[in-house]
């Protein structure tokens, strides 16, 4: 049986109970301080893949482009002209590609469920992107070691996430209550994950982290 306590970004054992709710349980690892949802919680993908069509994502849509340029203008900052790129978790409507394609890069698409060619994952990328990725994660140790692998020396994985405060913050936090969401970074996860990787590792914003390699 599976240790419900194990910590999907760092493996370490023993988290604590962090906070719990009508819906789920949430855990705290002592390690690396992500705070996540324990397995028996995890939606199957069928009701995942459900969640995820109720999103309305329109490459064309100015508000959520404006959402997007959260990542896209620091990230696009680091970036030499005609740069590779990875958008990972791209969703149904990769509007962050094409904002980076418009800009004159090369963009690979990634998503389980709407574009699920793994070729792409055996790549080399100047840059790789990740908006509101990482907390749907069930394994995200193993799926941000893998993006670091496919990153060039050089480049740079842009994440975008909300990120933990604190428990009194945390109870009354609307992103915990989406059932999709399943791992909660905090600065402190960033910053114990950029030291095991040997990332430079900057804030561009509340919710914007840039990985350098």
């Amino acid at each position: 049986m599976t240790d419900s306590t194990h910590c999907p970004l760092c493996n370490a054992t023993g988290s604590l109970a962090f906070f719990a709710d009508t819906r789920r349980t949430y855990l705290r690892c002592s390690t690396c301080a992500l705070v996540f949802v324990p397995p028996e919680f995890h939606l199957s993908a069928t009701d995942e893949r459900t969640e995820y069509d109720k999103h309305e994502n329109d490459v064309a849509d100015q508000g959520y482009r404006k959402f997007l340029s959260r990542l896209f203008v620091p990230l696009n900052q680091t970036l030499d002209d005609a740069s590779q790129g990875l958008d990972f978790g791209c969703g149904p409507g990769p509007a962050l590609a094409s904002m980076f394609r418009e800009s004159g890069h090369t963009v690979a698409l990634y998503d389980p469920f709407y574009a699920p060619d793994t070729s792409v994952l055996t790549g080399s990328y100047d840059f790789i992107s990740a908006t509101e990725v990482v907390e749907h994660l069930y394994f995200p140790g193993d799926e941000l070691s893998r993006l670091w692998s496919i990153l060039a020396v050089g480049g740079t994985l842009g994440v975008m996430t909300k990120l933990v405060l604190d428990r009194q913050a945390f109870s009354r936090w609307h992103y915990k209550n989406d059932p999709t969401h399943v791992c909660f970074f905090s600065r402190a996860s960033w910053q114990w994950w950029a030291k095991k990787y040997g990332a430079r590792l900057s804030f561009a914003g509340a919710d914007v982290i840039l990985l350098g390699k």
